[in-house]
């Protein structure tokens, strides 16, 4: 492994149940974040908690939204006025108001192996 490239471990807890999976994903700049992934995972959830990780990450600046695919379909169910129907965090606990979280809120530096916890 390159002295530049790191491991970075997400840990979610807190979710309702352990039905469907957990996505998350990983974005790499302020234009890209919430539309394109950089990088994404998945991952089963055993007693309301779930964890991936990313290996072979150049350091630098991340921002990491999940969510929990409760119903397997791959995506973030929504409601008519497109509000989320399923749970969603970002890391720093970033919350969104009026609209989604701001990269500039979920960002942060990772320049060695890491662990990011984030709470629903």
């Amino acid at each position: 492994m390159s002295a530049q490239n790191v491991k970075l471990t997400v840990a979610v807890s807190g979710l309702k149940n352990d039905t469907g999976v957990v996505k998350v994903g990983l974005y790499n700049s302020d234009g890209t974040f919430l539309k394109t992934t950089y990088k994404s995972l998945a991952s089963e959830i055993k007693d309301n908690k779930a964890v991936v990780t990313f290996d072979n990450l150049p350091a630098g600046e991340y921002a990491i939204s999940t969510y929990h695919d409760e119903n397997s379909n791959g995506k973030l169910d929504r409601n008519s006025m497109g509000m989320p129907m399923e749970e969603y965090a970002a890391s720093n606990n970033a919350k969104g108001f009026m609209g989604p979280p701001l990269y500039s809120d979920a960002k942060f530096n990772v320049s060695k192996d890491s662990k990011v916890e984030i709470a629903f």
